[in-house]
């Protein structure tokens, strides 16, 4: 009888030193118990400066010195932009709705990235508004079916939008701890993603990936949620989809697994906060236009699509630099000016003309 006993509390205790021993991520900070209680940024990449002294009395002073000024050509007219969406309906087409919501249409799928549909980028009516509003109105969006969410922070995910969205019934893919925004509000084909986790949409694979960036909507949630990369692969063709990020080693190694990739979108703007940061045009969370394009270097990308610009003050550099910048910039890096990709907000293009021309 003993026999049997002290074979049980062996198993037991060895079962349970095996499974403390299995370690998570690097990304996943972990309590006495093991389970993940917040991320980070992957290994070796940048940190925060401690000389950066946010102050929202400075922001809104050195806010009032920017040109609001926004060429007639910025913004497509709506009226196009619906005929745009009809005429492409059957082929695949990216349309820019405006900041970092796109509408991605990939053979049976449409994808929408990142929506808000809002005045303001805030709970409530707080937050900063919109200079240029969406291209055109969430009720008014073609049928959905599948929803990329990269990260929490409030320009990019909106719970005015969730509630609201017309098509409850896309899949929906988040980062991990973000699920509950939309189970709560309706939806139920949910999945939460660590980073690598693989997961096939109809005729898509999709990766979620790391990015450098960080999480926050409350007061005591800081990096209480993932945020990452969504690489989306196409028939032949690699798409990749980037979080808010800054620069980061990280995507040399990504370049390496994954590239070369067709079509990277990522953020150009967002970047300047100067003087409460020690450096202008320098973020550690937002790359600036020529971080974007290294980063689409390293990742072997053959094209690069600005976002994340043209749509609402988040920091101090004037609102037409970023896409100037970029432009300016891409020879560089190793891309013809027509590589570096600026849309129009509710412009409309197909996926073959984007990678081709």
């Amino acid at each position: 009888m003993f026999k049997y006993i002290y074979a049980l509390i062996f198993f037991f205790s060895t079962f349970n030193t095996m499974s403390q021993s299995i370690e998570k991520p690097y990304h996943h900070i972990t309590d006495d118990k093991g389970n993940t209680i917040s991320f980070r940024n992957p290994q070796g990449s940048p940190q925060r400066d401690s000389n950066f002294n946010w102050s929202f009395k400075v922001f809104n002073k050195e806010k009032k010195k920017i040109d609001m000024n926004v060429p007639s050509d910025h913004v497509i007219n709506k009226k196009d932009v619906l005929e745009n969406l009809k005429k492409y309906k059957n082929n695949d087409y990216v349309a820019w709705i405006g900041h970092a919501t796109f509408l991605i249409k990939l053979g049976d799928t449409t994808i929408i990235t990142d929506p808000v549909f809002e005045k303001n980028m805030g709970p409530l009516i707080f937050g900063p508004k919109r200079y240029v509003d969406p291209a055109i109105n969430l009720k008014e969006i073609p049928e959905v079916n599948l929803f990329l969410l990269t990260h929490n922070h409030y320009d990019h995910l909106s719970t005015r939008t969730i509630k609201r969205f017309p098509y409850k019934k896309a899949k929906v893919l988040t980062p991990l701890k973000l699920g509950k925004y939309f189970t709560r509000n309706g939806f139920f084909n949910v999945k939460e993603m660590d980073w690598y986790d693989k997961i096939k949409v109809n005729d898509l694979k999709i990766t979620f990936l790391p990015a450098v960036h960080w999480s926050k909507r409350g007061l005591w949630d800081t990096n209480k949620t993932l945020w990452g990369n969504f690489l989306i692969e196409y028939k032949d063709k690699k798409i990749f989809f980037a979080c808010d990020t800054g620069y980061g080693n990280i995507y040399k190694e990504l370049g390496e697994i994954y590239g070369p990739i067709d079509l990277t979108f990522i953020n150009i703007g967002a970047y300047n906060f100067y003087p409460m940061s020690p450096k202008k045009d320098k973020s550690i969370y937002h790359t600036n236009p020529e971080e974007a394009l290294n980063i689409a270097q390293d990742l072997k990308s053959k094209k690069v699509l600005g976002m994340h610009w043209g749509t609402v003050v988040l920091s101090l550099e004037p609102i037409l630099d970023p896409p100037k910048r970029f432009k300016n910039s891409s020879n560089q890096y190793g891309y013809h000016t027509n590589d570096a990709i600026i849309f129009k907000i509710g412009e409309v293009r197909e996926l073959e003309s984007l990678l081709n021309n």
